[in-house]
């Protein structure tokens, strides 16, 4: 396999990896939390997740055949506060997820040049991943932000704890 089978691979073990990040982090904030927002220009847990979901959704749905701004996305409505309850917090993420990897594990790498267009510009497949990765990733870090403040138990690290580091040289 080329170079740019091992930008599939990375790429898709990364996206699991924040995937975990993310459920690890959320599943350490208590219930009430998920919904704190600290003013009116900040977004709670939920809101996050609900972008993640809308977004989501919009670009992986029929990836490679359709524009990857859908015409039924409502981009301001998922910063509102339209999730209530902590299950559909977890529903909403693992649709947004689900829908990811089904257009994403299929891909193989004649399809990383291929062009795709997301709102009214064309993208080269890989352009395309890796502009997702890091839109995910930022939002991931904010999940993850935020349940440090909310965690009322003890943090249970994400990665290297503190004071560990020597170990992992």
């Amino acid at each position: 396999m080329g170079n740019t089978g091992n930008y599939l691979d990375s790429t898709r073990q990364l996206l699991r990896d924040y995937k975990v990040m993310g459920e690890k982090a959320m599943s350490q904030i208590p219930e009430q939390k998920l919904f704190y927002r600290f003013n009116e220009h900040s977004n709670s847990v939920a809101m996050l997740v609900n972008h993640l979901n809308g977004n989501m959704l919009s670009r992986w749905t029929s990836f490679l055949d359709s524009n990857g701004e859908k015409p039924w996305r409502e981009r301001d409505a998922e910063f509102e506060e339209a999730i209530t309850t902590p299950q559909e917090i977890w529903a909403k993420w693992e649709e947004g997820w689900t829908c990811l990897f089904a257009a994403l594990d299929p891909l193989g790498e004649d399809d990383l040049m291929r062009i795709v267009r997301i709102g009214d510009k064309d993208h080269s497949v890989v352009d395309a991943i890796s502009r997702q990765l890091a839109h995910y990733a930022s939002h991931i870090g904010q999940i993850v932000y935020l349940a440090k403040i909310f965690a009322e138990k003890p943090w249970q690290t994400l990665s290297i704890p503190k004071g560990k580091s020597p170990r992992y040289k």
